[in-house]
């Protein structure tokens, strides 16, 4: 399995530099960042989670369709309530809290974005479920960092959407089209297996913008790309959000929910939030022992990813294991050399750089899935598309 090669650094994105700054009090040095990797011995001689969490101590996740202020909203709540603001996960979001924090070239990305899927989303090569998987590994790999910040200071966080709102996406590709029904089967799958091993939200933030609203906005934002965005899509996330989502959610956590311009009023919002009294949900059920379970589990980025690795060909997600070779020898080659570009190496030739074990005879895949592959030749004909996940290439820095 692929993920294997996952070694990402010690430091993980809520061990980097934090919005709430640290304070020194005659000598003694106080901080919310986390410094020390959690361990058995650490629960053993007595150091319980539930010393460090408060009643300010809960995850609130924003969620709303595209262009209804979300980030805006989420910025402003976590400033005011002193909690940590997690932006919406993105393509590099993987690069971004691991290595130094730079975007690898788009080779060593899965060459995914969101402009090709706005511009192309039937595109025949399978690009719109590439990265919905991909984004779903990094909003889970993101909510594994917020779960773990929260753990280990007993800081509240605030992220924009979430694992448990990242479906939405997928059932509007696929009622528009976009995607094969294998794709939804392997995402729910996949979805079954990560995300029960999580806490939900304590709250989650719901901004009702209508369709129309939404495109208006669009509209005047001016991105070339999301202006091709059709109302039936806007439409099918809507649905989504509130025939699927909201329900479900209400049952495991609170529910806010705002128009348009109720969520531009983010003092509102706060007060709102102060005056729950967060009585239902898993959160109530937890203990020492649960917690600590969950924080070797959030810590652990390989355990967190390595669920993600449903054993099922799926023609979107799979490459060829000498096209994975090769392109494991590119970035060896760039690394190695990080003054050299992708396009001098080749021009260079490969064949004068170090070789990494030759793969496996039957093949391999590599993506947010690592699926077997059959005949490794006939893969590489038909998949040209490179789809390596970040996290592993990140790991080799």
């Amino acid at each position: 399995m692929a993920f294997r090669l996952l070694k990402l650094a010690q430091t993980s994105a809520s061990v980097r530099v934090l919005a709430a700054g640290a304070q020194r009090v005659r000598g003694i040095h106080s901080s919310v960042q986390c410094k020390l990797r959690y361990g058995m011995w650490h629960f053993l001689f007595g150091d319980k989670t539930s010393t460090r969490l408060t009643e300010h101590s809960k995850v609130i996740t924003v969620d709303g369709n595209i262009c209804t202020g979300k980030g805006r909203l989420a910025k402003e709540v976590a400033e005011k309530l002193g909690f940590k603001h997690f932006p919406e996960a993105g393509i590099h979001y993987a690069d971004s809290t691991t290595g130094d924090g730079k975007p690898l070239a788009e080779d060593y990305s899965g060459n995914l974005s969101l402009e090709k899927f706005y511009d192309d989303p039937r595109s025949s090569d399978g690009h719109s479920y590439r990265l919905q998987s991909w984004l779903y590994s990094s909003r889970l790999l993101q909510y594994s960092d917020a779960l773990e910040h929260l753990l280990t200071t007993g800081q509240g966080v605030v992220l924009e959407r979430s694992i448990f709102s990242d479906f939405v996406f997928l059932e509007a590709m696929y009622n528009q089209g976009f995607i094969r029904k294998q794709c939804v089967d392997h995402y729910n799958e996949v979805k079954n297996v990560t995300a029960c091993e999580y806490l939900p939200p304590h709250l989650v933030v719901y901004i009702d913008v209508p369709v129309p609203e939404v495109q208006r906005r669009i509209q005047k934002k001016g991105d070339p790309h999301e202006m091709k965005i059709t109302s039936a899509y806007l439409q099918d996330i809507e649905n989504a959000y509130k025939k699927t989502f909201l329900p479900e959610m209400s049952e495991k956590c609170e529910i806010l929910q705002y128009s348009a311009r109720e969520a531009e009023d983010s003092t509102r919002v706060v007060e709102d939030i102060e005056y729950l009294k967060f009585e239902k949900g898993p959160w109530l059920q937890q203990d020492d022992r649960s917690l600590h379970h969950l924080r070797l589990l959030v810590q652990d980025k390989f355990d967190v990813l390595n669920y993600t690795g449903i054993p099922v060909y799926l023609p979107e997600i799979t490459i060829g294991a000498y096209q994975s070779d090769r392109v494991l020898r590119q970035f060896r080659a760039v690394r190695d050399c990080p003054l050299k570009t992708l396009s001098e190496v080749l021009a260079a030739g490969l064949d004068s750089w170090p070789h990494p074990k030759p793969p496996h005879k039957h093949g391999t895949c590599c993506g947010p899935s690592i699926l077997p592959l059959c005949c490794p030749e006939q893969k590489e004909t038909a998949h040209q598309e490179i789809f390596q996940m970040s996290f592993i290439y990140n790991s080799l820095c």
